[in-house]
């Protein structure tokens, strides 16, 4: 039953225990050692790297926000600039077409060419607005300055002055030259764009600056005829130069137009609505103009007032007896 301890092979120590059943059993020592030991060392490299991996979780963690708030910001200056670079194009875009907008308007150079005309054109061409042009198979010239219309249309405002003067019309607040500037500009520009408007959809070859060139020219026979009947104040007269002078710059205007319409429905609505305006208003200027402006003043200043006059006063009876008493007295002292 007892055991015996001995030097074992390579060196290495064994004890020997007892064991039940008449056995023994041999525990390497050195082996358990070992197995410990490295078990001990595994368990703190596996806390160390776990330590190392949170750290460096960690510091992924903190890098991947730090880029992601540079990201962020590094958008957010883009927009910026972008948004700055974007206003600051379209402050260009607008400037540029300010200023060409301003200079289209403000340079003189873009009238020139409807203003430069020699004056012996222009008296020519007064002369043919009263003479009706034969040829309508082919489109007449129209002359395409505004020199001439513009002088006639300042010379009709002379003329309706005068002639408010050398009516009975009483003129209070100074002149009228406001209602006569706005009755002439106001038909020339209203009825051609009205008759422009009538001739694009009639289909006639005409621009609007010829219209208006033509309208213009149309408005010398109104200026004799006014100034004459303005002058000789008899209604016959009127009538015949409203009939003949009258007639023919409507006629003259009514041919070229038949000359630049085809169709003869769009020749009669155009040419008759022209026919029309014009006509009737040589009747208003020498007949209802003047009375309308007066009524036009009685609405806005008031029917007129007499001017004020001296009036001498009736001196009483009891003042005269006062005034016979002292003077006789007077006479009696001296």
């Amino acid at each position: 039953g007892g055991g015996a301890a001995g030097p074992g092979p390579a060196g290495a120590d064994t004890v020997s225990a007892p064991a039940q059943g008449g056995g023994s059993a041999v525990i390497d020592m050195e082996n358990m050692d070992d197995t410990s030991g490295s078990s001990f060392e595994d368990m703190g490299e596996m806390h160390q790297r776990m330590k190392e991996e949170e750290e460096e979780e960690a510091e992924g963690e903190a890098g991947a926000g730090e880029e992601e708030d540079g990201e962020f910001l590094g958008m957010k200056g883009l927009r910026g600039q972008l948004g700055r670079q974007v206003a600051d194009q379209m402050w260009q875009v607008g400037k540029r077409q300010a200023s060409r907008a301003f200079s289209l308007y403000a340079n003189i150079d873009i009238l020139r060419p409807y203003f430069d005309v020699e004056p012996v054109q222009v008296r020519a061409r007064l002369l043919e607005s009263m003479i009706p042009v034969k040829m309508i198979n082919f489109p007449q010239k129209i002359a395409g300055e505004l020199y001439g219309p513009l002088m006639l249309v300042f010379t009709l405002v002379a003329i309706l002055l005068h002639g408010m003067k050398t009516s009975d019309t009483i003129i209070r607040e100074g002149t009228l030259m406001g209602t006569a500037i706005g009755t002439c500009f106001g038909y020339w520009l209203g009825v051609s764009s009205f008759m422009y408007f009538l001739a694009y959809l009639c289909n006639a070859q005409i621009t609007m600056v010829q219209m208006l060139s033509l309208l213009g020219y149309g408005l010398f026979g109104h200026c004799i005829t006014l100034f004459v009947t303005y002058n000789i104040h008899f209604h016959s007269l009127f009538y015949i130069f409203w009939l003949v002078v009258g007639g023919l710059s409507t006629l003259r205007m009514v041919a070229v137009l038949v000359s630049r319409t085809v169709g003869h429905t769009q020749r009669l609505i155009l040419c008759g609505t022209l026919a029309a305006l014009h006509m009737l208003f040589l009747l208003y200027l020498h007949f209802a103009y003047h009375k309308v402006v007066e009524g036009i003043l009685d609405t806005l200043e008031g029917p007129n007032m007499p001017p004020f006059q001296r009036v001498a006063r009736d001196i009483p009876v009891v003042s005269n007896a006062v005034l016979n008493t002292t003077s006789k007295a007077i006479a009696l002292t001296l």
